[in-house]
């Protein structure tokens, strides 16, 4: 071997540049950069992080990249990060001359560092899989859940393991492989084929909105049980593989026993009571409290691990005693999940689609056992969730959604399949054949599911079982639909009794107060207090028999990407009882005004906010549906309170997308538009300021606040309300006559004739070109006969007027007539412009685009779009009043 010394001709004797580089070349520094010429992209061992970097950068950017297509399709994550994985692997990206070697050598376990990353991922992840499984839901659904997994596991674990021996006989003689019996063999492929991906479950059920139906309900109960039966069947098969003998497994699956017991009745126990001793669940947990669950998760995973079964199995148990009081689990998902769900995991399934080699499934007989591996996994999971669904009482269409729902695979599947390739059970050729099969089923389900359960068939078996129709959609009852009522007969039934009201943080107090005036009784409906001593028999019998006024809270929550925002979904009835407005909401008009009050918090993706609440609202059957504007103009309410321009407040692209799609779905209830502008005598305070007072001693900085609000001398509220004739108008002005029967409101109420309004001809019925216009002269009998038929109790607070403008001044004119109205009394509780939606501008002046708010006028009407233009400031709140059903458009 040759010196790599170079001497001098002249004296044989080193140099000193010649030494240090020699010392260079064969000592490569850790961090050499590459100013120095060093090269990032090659493995050093003592330096891995830049490789690390590199190869993490691309797994995450590359799924990324791909989710976002596979998402308009409505598939889950784990797709694209698995594509990912296949696409940069030896399928694909590894053909290309000298990529795999670069970015992911396998030479001097260059690949380590990305392994033990994706490993401790995969044990942080099994642990919030564990988290996520609420075993409530077994003692809830037991029954069911009981028939749905256990037949759901045993069709597809027997076919499992008729298929296991063909596969035995012709794939396991790789050299690669362990020598184990059949028996083992035979489990890991039962298992395989049996188990459900419980995570990749609930976010299918979410996108479809099926979470809170009866399908959704039998599906989680039963996936819950078959993923805690499969965990351990598979711990089984690891703990088989691993021993050396049968005397020994046995020793192994005791000493897991033994451990299961001992974190279900000891270590949960004194968790629990440590986390109530030191108030972690009731205010959430500490960096204390996260470090300790972590290294909990950690020395489980740690046990499991050296006994013989594989880590994730510590991980996994570990999450299911994760204690569910007071939303701790969730807080606890939330502390953990972003580092896991956007780093570990991804890394992990890419690994995974790096030992998938597409090419070879390159002859017949292995695709033959491609297709019959994919026939048995859907055709035995489907059957036997299907025929258990239908034995608990299911129909036969939701039995088969069911079953759909049971055979997803997904990301639980990929994590068995990688146990199995880890511990040489699969080689690589089998385990790219599973993992076909896993792709495929989960990129399945979601379209099966729709196409077996799509929405009209659930309105449709809705309907049946509240007994509207018959099986073959036909109406049980006589009741007139909309398109044969009159106008008057819309007017007698535009009482409200039974509200939904969408509620926000920021106008909550505007909302309390409206709605507070739809219940608030005289002091006749008061019932007077007796002593109990002094209460006579009769007395004591009388009560009041007037039925409640009916209000449906509904606040609207955005579910995310996160895992934590599923596990939210899932306990919707305790995210009801927590959430501080619908309880602000609750104890205000409950307990203060007598109201019959429900709430409920609908968790659900932006894009589906309206869909989600309206079909919430058909179930509820409410007479109207009152929505309030936001005060900053945004669906989120992490701006509430701050105060913005009115162009920013109603030029919010998706907040006016939100409403406009609520207003311009066909619905069978009326709408109301709250907009509120200190309805209920809020005052704006004066901001803190600063003071200097001046003494012979010194000058000192003292800062002023605002003082105690005092409360209101006037508590009435006055109503504004200009009267066109429409079917809007005419739901508008029994809504007015329904709220002046509060003694603290009055009204007026102007009725406008147009001298020269178009269509006067037309019929008194619905028209949908003007929304409902009436002739003028049915309208003018509406008003008249209304007027005349006014009870006596409300005369002295309702003024009736008539006004003839032409279509040169009328907007002009009727917003004069307003300013003059309201805002009169700065001291009241605020007043109110109610107005008719009213959609179509030739109400208004034919061909004048510039009478208002061109956005506001698609949305709410040209009227209202006309009052929220005018550059001086209205001081009143508006109520926007639609009665007949929207045109279903583009919003």
């Amino acid at each position: 071997m040759a010196s790599t010394t170079a001497t001098t001709p002249s004296t044989g004797t080193p140099t000193i540049a010649t030494v240090l580089a020699t010392s260079s070349s064969a000592t490569r520094a850790p961090n050499q950069g590459i100013l120095q010429h060093g090269n990032p992209v090659v493995w050093n061992p003592s330096d891995p992080i830049p490789l690390f970097i590199i190869q993490a950068g691309i797994i995450v950017i590359f799924s990324r990249i791909l989710h976002w297509p596979l998402k308009k399709l409505r598939q889950p994550r784990v797709i694209s990060e698995v594509l990912a994985g296949i696409l940069l692997g030896p399928s694909v990206m590894g053909r290309i001359p000298g990529f795999t070697n670069t970015i992911f050598p396998s030479a001097n376990g260059a690949l380590a560092p990305l392994t033990l990353v994706a490993n401790l991922g995969l044990v942080f992840f099994l642990f919030l899989v564990g988290v996520e499984a609420d075993l409530r839901f077994l003692g809830h659904n037991w029954k069911t859940a009981a028939t749905v997994g256990t037949l759901g596991m045993v069709f597809p674990f027997g076919c499992g393991a008729a298929i296991a021996w063909g596969l035995y006989t012709q794939f396991h003689n790789d050299s690669s492989l362990v020598p184990i019996t059949f028996g083992t063999y035979l489990l890991f492929i039962a298992v395989a084929m049996s188990i459900t991906a419980f995570p990749v479950l609930c976010r299918i059920l979410i996108e479809l909105k099926l979470l809170h139906t009866p399908v959704g309900i039998v599906t989680l109960s039963a996936g819950v049980a078959n993923d805690v039966v499969g965990w351990i069947l598979l711990a089984l098969c690891v703990a088989l593989v691993n021993a050396s003998s049968g005397i020994t497994a046995l020793y192994v699956l005791l000493v897991a026993i033994a451990f299961i017991l001992t974190l279900c009745f000891a270590v949960r126990p004194v968790f629990l009571w440590f986390l109530k001793r030191t108030g972690a669940i009731s205010s959430g947990p500490s960096q204390g409290i996260v470090t300790l669950t972590m290294m909990m998760v950690l020395v489980a995973a740690w046990f499991t691990d050296i006994i013989g079964i594989h880590a994730i199995f510590g991980a996994f148990l570990m999450g299911l005693i994760i204690p569910h009081d007071g939303g701790f689990a969730i807080k606890i998902t939330e502390k953990i999940e972003d580092f896991v769900s956007g780093l570990f995991v991804p890394i992990f399934f890419t690994l995974s689609g790096l030992n998938t080699n597409l090419g070879l499934l390159n002859d017949g007989i292995t695709w033959a056992y491609v297709i019959a591996i994919i026939v048995i996994a859907f055709v035995t999971k489907i059957t036997g969730g299907a025929i258990a669904a239908r034995i608990t009482g299911r129909e036969w269409r939701e039995s088969f959604a069911i079953g759909v729902l049971m055979s997803c695979k997904g990301l639980v599947e990929l994590i068995v399949l990688n146990i199995g390739y880890n511990a040489h059970i699969l080689s690589q050729r089998t385990f790219t054949m599973f993992v076909v099969m896993a792709l495929v089923t989960t990129f399945a389900t979601t379209p099966l599911v729709t196409w077996l359960y799509p929405p009209w068939y659930q309105q449709k078996l809705e309907s049946w079982r509240r007994g509207d129709i018959d099986w073959d959609g036909n109406p049980l009852s006589d009741e007139k639909t909309d398109t044969e009522r009159t106008t008057s007969e819309i007017g007698r039934k535009t009482e409200v009794h039974r509200m939904a009201v969408h509620l926000r943080l920021d106008t909550l107090p505007g909302v309390l107060a409206l709605v507070a005036l739809f219940a608030r009784r005289t002091e006749a409906e008061v019932e007077v207090k007796v002593h109990p001593s002094k209460r006579t028999a009769d007395a004591s019998e009388s009560s009041s028999t007037k039925r409640p006024f009916q209000v449906q809270g509904i606040r609207l929550k955005e579910i995310g990407d996160r895992e934590s925002s599923i596990m939210r979904v899932s306990n919707l009835e305790e995210e009801a009882q927590t959430d501080p407005i619908l309880n602000t909401f609750r104890i205000t008009l409950g307990q203060i005004v007598h109201v019959a009050v429900h709430g409920i918090v609908l968790q659900c993706l932006p894009e589906s906010y309206a869909s989600s609440f309206l079909d919430y609202i058909n179930d509820t059957q409410a007479d109207m549906m009152l929505l309030s504007w936001s005060l900053s103009g945004n669906m989120s309410e992490n701006e509430a309170g701050l105060a913005v321009p009115t162009s920013e407040r109603f030029g919010n692209l998706v907040f006016n997308q939100f409403i406009a799609k609520v207003l311009n779905r066909p619905r069978n209830h009326k709408t109301a538009i709250f907009i509120d502008n200190g309805f209920g005598g809020q005052k704006s305070l004066a901001r803190p300021g600063l003071t200097r007072k001046q003494t012979t001693l010194s000058l000192r900085e003292t800062i002023s606040h605002s003082g105690p609000s005092i409360p209101l001398q006037d508590q009435g509220h006055h109503l504004f309300l200009p009267f066109f004739g429409t079917l809007d108008d005419i739901a508008a002005l029994h809504l007015v006559l329904q709220l002046v029967r509060d003694p603290s409101v009055t009204a007026t109420v102007v009725y406008y004739h147009l001298e020269d309004a178009i269509n006067t001809t037309q019929s008194p019925e619905k028209d949908s070109s003007t929304n409902g216009l009436a002739t003028t002269s049915h309208a003018a009998t509406i008003f008249q006969s209304i007027q005349e038929t006014l009870p006596a109790a409300l005369c002295e607070r309702v003024l009736f007027e008539s006004s003839s403008i032409s279509s040169g001044n009328s907007i002009e004119s009727i917003i004069a007539k307003a300013k003059s109205e309201v805002g009169q009394n700065p001291k009241n509780a605020g007043d109110l412009i109610v107005l008719g939606r009213n959609t179509n501008e030739g109400i208004l002046r034919a061909g004048d685009q510039d009478c208002g708010n061109p956005d506001m006028g698609k949305i709410l009407g040209a009227t209202t779009g006309a009052f929220l233009a005018v550059p001086e400031k209205i001081n009143a709140s508006f109520l926007v009043i639609g009665a007949t059903e929207g045109k279903v458009e583009n919003a």
